[in-house]
């Protein structure tokens, strides 16, 4: 069972227990290839393909925010990014966060360009440097977290390198349900990053 709230920060009750959960995202039709595309260890961008324009952007949208075109399409990246900044998040009481205090909070630059919010695994804060090279790898996260599904996950990071190569289709909206939830699965991969 997965129920939602409208508004910004939609807390989600995922599962037969009816745990309250933060960190599951909200797909849609418009997201559906981004959100199945990371469950297959493959991390996806827009690009513009207007004339004279062709800037990548994140986080998903349906036109380009430089020129307004609607004619965008979805780009696989290539999963390298540099650190932009940080922040250790040592207390956030929204569920499932708290078990997992301390974190790193982050914002890389993508290779491709555009800046996102991420979370930095794997390092020592210690060790962080601004402009230190990322790679992308994919958590596992959901309601029924279940072996299987993280090693499905695993598997596409395993694959992948932990990188994503090469390049997606069009603009194609739809796409398989996935692990996406409202989509049939309750298992959703999510773009996190590691040195590289």
């Amino acid at each position: 069972m997965v129920t939602r709230r409208c508004g910004g920060g939609v807390p989600v009750t995922a599962g037969a227990g009816g745990a309250v959960r933060f960190d599951l995202p909200e797909a849609d039709d418009f997201t559906r290839p981004y959100w199945d595309a990371a469950a297959e260890g493959r991390l996806l961008l827009r690009r513009c393909r207007a004339e004279g324009c062709g800037a990548a952007h994140h986080y998903p949208r349906e036109f380009c925010p430089y020129c307004w075109s609607e004619d965008v399409g979805w780009e696989r990246a290539t999963g390298r990014a540099t650190l932009y900044t940080w922040s250790v998040v040592h207390r956030n009481d929204l569920p499932p966060f708290g078990g997992r205090v301390p974190y790193i909070a982050a914002v890389v630059d993508l290779a491709e360009g555009p800046r996102m919010m991420t979370e930095i695994t794997d390092c020592a804060e210690s060790e962080l440097r601004i402009g230190m090279p990322l790679v992308v790898h994919f958590r596992a996260v959901g309601a029924a977290s279940t072996a299987s599904a993280a090693s499905a996950v695993g598997a596409a990071n395993t694959a992948s390198g932990g990188v994503a190569r090469g390049e997606a289709g069009g603009g194609a909206r739809g796409g398989t349900a996935g692990g996406v939830p409202g989509g049939g699965g309750a298992v959703v991969a999510v773009p996190v990053f590691r040195p590289a």
